[in-house]
């Protein structure tokens, strides 16, 4: 699904024969598209001060959010589908439960537009961005601003948490991108491989990767277990104003100023891009390194040598796989699904449908049928999410170990250099005694 400026919500359908939808029902350019996870609610933005949740199916049934008084900078579900969040230029972050389809709560703190603002995987806080230049971090039960990074260089487009919650990433109008650890409250990477402003970012599934959109024109993956910049691709005639990982991270996705969206297939998880480099050294483009800023003390760690990045373009590396334009689909919205009082648990369950029929009766019974069956796996899928739980865990300890170690070396280094000036200091001494 994407967003535009031509107050239109796209639907995509990429199996061919591929088909768009066209979405109508914002007054103003829509700015912001999420799916639900599980893939049967659709929330838009929009800058007509409304966000709607959409049914995405051809009867183009919506629901109105209303409760910003200024354009809806951002809006995102949280990982249960329970809740939504939206940040607005009104200075204000609301929540809204999907379910009753109503304001939960605000939040209030930022003396500036927000730009943007996302759940943690785990939904307990929220972290958002202004253009007052902070970060702030929020607790969903308590309603309270716990922490805030400041970054006095520019402001924050764009914010998000990796996939275990531990650290949120930042892209910076700075032309910079920040790891910072919320749990320690410090700033661990410090990226500025871009020449004019990062507008979004988006973590690997693995969470061993980001991949950042610029108003350069260019998108760039960064591997932050080495903390080095690996791969610059070109596409777009303009501004990257946004990009998106798959769920499984074998794609990704970006749109640009251009009006154009491209699809990508990511290889890095089954090549190794040193080899590659070697193989593209010609076309190898020379780029400022990124920083691992060290906690203690905040100074960034040297590199030996300009890092090098793989150049991919389009027009030059790969087969011209572009789709002729598709047919489009135009949907009006249905106010059907906008009464709130009538709107129950059963609607927001419904699976978009052209019509009724007994084979999605028979379809439905097997969904019952299956249900039941999910309450008797609860345990296994428990024991499932625990052990995925404890995975992400040990990908998180994988990366502070390799920081402790890259701070074991530079203290070593800084004690090696003072034992030897002490020894010049005493010689000089006994020669002038």
């Amino acid at each position: 699904a994407t967003s535009s400026l031509d107050k239109f919500l796209m639907l995509w359908k990429l199996k061919t024969p591929c088909k768009a939808y066209r979405f109508v029902g914002h007054m103003e350019a829509v700015t912001s598209v999420q799916f639900s996870p599980d893939g049967q609610l659709l929330a838009s933005a929009s800058q007509d001060h409304t966000v709607r949740l959409w049914i995405p199916c051809i009867h183009g049934e919506s629901s109105v959010l209303k409760g910003h008084t200024a354009s809806v900078r951002s809006v995102s579900f949280s990982h249960d589908g329970h809740f939504l969040v939206s940040a607005s230029n009104d200075k204000s972050i609301k929540i809204w439960s999907v379910r009753h389809q109503r304001l939960f709560f605000s939040l209030f703190q930022h003396t500036h537009w927000v730009r943007c603002a996302k759940f943690s995987p785990d939904g307990r806080l929220i972290a958002s961005c202004s253009e007052d230049k902070s970060i702030n971090i929020w607790d969903t039960r308590n309603k309270t601003c716990i922490d805030s990074f400041q970054d006095y260089g520019g402001f924050t487009n764009f914010v998000d948490f990796n996939p275990s919650g531990t650290c949120i990433a930042s892209a910076g109008s700075n032309h910079t991108v920040k790891l910072w650890d919320i749990r320690m409250n410090k700033l661990l990477q410090h990226y500025k491989v871009h020449r004019a402003g990062v507008n979004c970012v988006s973590f690997h599934p693995s969470g061993n990767y980001l991949i950042t959109a610029s108003t350069d024109g260019t998108l760039k993956i960064l591997d932050l277990i080495e903390g080095r910049l690996i791969y610059t691709l070109h596409g777009h005639k303009g501004p990257v104003l946004s990009v998106a990982f798959s769920k499984r991270g074998e794609k990704f996705v970006s749109g640009g100023a251009d009006a154009q969206v491209l699809l990508w297939k990511t290889n890095f998880d089954s090549f190794d891009y040193k080899e590659i480099l070697k193989h593209h050294i010609r076309r190898t483009h020379i780029d400022d390194p990124p920083h691992l800023l060290d906690i203690y003390p905040r100074s960034p760690h040297l590199h030996d040598e300009k890092l090098q990045s793989v150049e991919v373009n389009p027009a030059f590396d790969v087969t011209n796989t572009q789709t002729l334009d598709p047919p489009v689909i135009e949907i009006s919205s249905s106010p059907s699904f906008s009464t709130l009082d009538e709107v129950s648990n059963e609607d927001l369950q419904y699976h978009p449908v052209l019509a009724t029929s007994p084979k999605r009766k028979s379809e439905n019974e097997s969904e019952s049928a299956l249900h039941d069956v999910d309450k008797q796996t609860g345990i296994s899928l428990s024991l499932g999410n625990a052990l995925e739980h404890i995975v992400e865990q040990l990908d998180v300890l994988t990366l502070t170990v390799s920081i402790l170690e890259q701070r074991l070396t530079l203290t070593e280094d800084k004690l090696k250099e003072c034992l030897e000036n002490q020894q010049k200091m005493l010689l000089q001494g006994k020669q002038e005694e």
